[in-house]
């Protein structure tokens, strides 16, 4: 499975983003996506999960009411809608693709977690102005 980030940029605080996550490769349909994040000198945290197939989503307490993570199937894409934006949420952002269950996902936004997911992109960068 490949995987394919792109969507970051500069954005003023309070404003939004967009991020998408290009998969390709076969049975895609069991997989779960999720979103990471990153900051120099920081661990790395899982802020979003989706099962492909069932669209059930999964969010850190961190991004609740302000990150909303959907799939497009057709496309091939999940996306992270990032809005209400501050600079904290400025970070590399990742996606991760793994075989789906309830407990991958949970694992993925848990706080203090650093789940292993069998498949990465590259990330993009996401800067918030203050």
């Amino acid at each position: 499975v490949q995987l394919q980030a792109s969507g970051g940029g500069l954005v003023q605080y309070g404003g939004s983003l967009r991020l998408s996550c290009a998969a390709s490769g076969a049975t895609l349909d069991n997989l779960a996506i999720a979103w990471f994040r990153q900051t120099p000198g920081k661990e790395r945290e899982g802020v979003s999960c989706i099962s492909l197939r069932d669209g059930i989503t999964y969010y850190a307490d961190s991004v609740k009411g302000h990150f909303t993570t959907s799939r497009n199937n057709a496309k091939n894409t999940v996306y992270l809608q990032m809005n209400s934006l501050k600079p904290g949420d400025s970070a590399l952002y990742t996606c991760a693709a793994e075989e789906y269950s309830p407990a991958v996902c949970n694992l993925v936004v848990a706080p203090n977690v650093r789940p292993g997911m069998d498949y990465w992109g590259r990330g993009t960068l996401v800067t918030v102005s203050s």
